[in-house]
């Protein structure tokens, strides 16, 4: 049994006692347009995405000049092409989340969608994403080793443990692909705001106390928030809290803000370091 004292001694990137990884799930029209809905009138939250939430997202990100992960569906990327080619030109992380930002595990079909995805962001951006974040939580090992044939390096996805680790898939440990694990249960905007409808002023507390306990493990911070209206962090005074959290965070010591992939790859390239402490799941 690891005990907590000796859980706390993480090893992070330029010796780093905390990282902080802020990331965004762009959630336009994809979801409504998967379950065979029209994204309007009480179903069009996530036209918000692309016309006011992910803008108001670049401009408080560009102010604080910190990393950030950015997931996009294929079909948000086919119909917001210019905007998730100006994020990536910015140098900003443009990973893969599903094609209709599908809410059950797709079967078969599954392989088809990621390639789909995959050339989409790939052809858009420029850019091959080597990270991927489930749409709604669903994952296999079919899944995992369709992303490793299409260059992969990590995912988002799982939430069962606080730190980093190797995936396990076909009944071994891989060594190439790494899992950062995101809670969305309390650093997640969503449960927040579509669920428990409560106060901006309250999640930044929330968050703000999550992150002091992480902080003072040394530990890994990994916020997810969207910007569709309603569901999530899109509107004016939701981004203005994860604006002030940011400004909270910087000033501690020791803190160091990464792009999800740069964390990835920094695992992968020091397993000694990072795996100190924890060697399975």
């Amino acid at each position: 049994m690891i005990s907590l004292a000796q859980r706390t001694q993480h090893y992070w990137p330029d010796g780093a006692r905390c990282v902080i990884g802020l990331t965004l799930d762009f959630d336009g029209t994809s979801l409504e347009r998967g379950r065979g809905q029209l994204p309007y009138g009480a179903r069009s939250h996530g036209r918000y995405s692309a016309k006011c939430g992910i803008p108001r997202f670049v401009d408080m990100f560009t102010r604080q000049n910190v990393p950030w992960t950015f997931y996009v569906s294929g079909y948000d990327a086919e119909v917001s092409p210019d905007l998730v080619r100006s994020i990536s030109r910015s140098g900003v992380e443009i990973g893969s989340h599903g094609y209709f930002h599908e809410g059950t595990d797709p079967g078969d079909a599954e392989p088809e969608l990621l390639e789909r995805t995959h050339r989409l962001l790939t052809e858009i951006t420029g850019i091959a994403p080597r990270g991927w974040r489930s749409p709604s939580g669903h994952k296999t090992a079919r899944t995992l080793r369709k992303l490793r044939e299409l260059g992969y390096v990590y995912d988002s996805s799982d939430k069962d443990f606080d730190l980093p680790y190797l995936a396990r898939y076909d009944g071994a440990v891989r060594n190439d692909y790494v899992c950062l694990p995101n809670n969305t249960s309390s650093l997640d905007d969503f449960p927040f705001y579509r669920v428990s409808y409560t106060p901006p002023s309250e999640v930044l507390d929330h968050w703000k106390q999550e992150f002091d306990a992480i902080y003072a493990e040394g530990g890994y911070f990994n916020l997810t928030v969207h910007p569709r209206v309603g569901y999530g962090s899109g509107s004016p005074a939701r981004v203005a809290i994860v604006e002030r959290l940011i400004e909270y965070i910087k000033p501690h010591e020791g803190v160091r803000f990464v792009g999800m992939l740069e964390l990835a790859q920094w695992c992968l390239t020091r397993p000694d370091e990072w795996r100190r402490d924890w060697s399975g799941q």
